[in-house]
């Protein structure tokens, strides 16, 4: 499998998210820490586990989720907030799931940050919550002054 430099894949926080999910569903290990940025403070929190901290943390636990195939999952519902060198993406991720009684769908609630970096935009966090078996509600304040 040939890997694109990575500068070229990286160019904006959402190139960042669509190749972190495109290397789940492909359970590419090289692929998925492409996208995590060269430091030691990186941190990755899987649903109800521990924090990872890490690239070394990071990569043996993906290796572990991927020895089991891979992670069908679509982001969904994706909050942002953007600054100059720094976003952070609130994402409702939808998940496939095969069970003994079907197949079945799960839901996590992620918030993924990233960083501008010089090689180009990467992600530091990945915070998955536990998941549950309906898609969790939205609840969003209604705009306090009329336009």
């Amino acid at each position: 499998m040939s890997q694109v430099p990575k500068a070229t894949l990286l160019a904006s926080p959402d190139d960042v998210e669509n190749q972190f999910y495109e290397a789940l569903r492909e359970a590419d290990i090289d692929k998925l820490m492409a996208v995590w940025a060269d430091d030691e403070e990186v941190v990755c929190i899987h649903p109800g586990g521990p924090r990872l901290v890490g690239p070394a943390a990071v990569r043996a636990a993906f290796e572990a989720v991927f020895a089991n195939g891979a992670v069908h999952v679509q982001p969904e519902k994706v909050r942002r907030v953007h600054a100059l060198s720094a976003a952070m993406h609130s994402v409702v991720e939808r998940v496939a799931l095969a069970t003994s009684e079907g197949a079945r769908t799960g839901w996590v609630m992620a918030t993924n940050v990233y960083l501008k970096t010089a090689q180009g935009w990467r992600m530091v966090t990945h915070h998955a919550s536990p998941g549950t078996a309906q898609e969790p509600p939205e609840l969003v304040e209604a705009p306090s002054v009329l336009h």
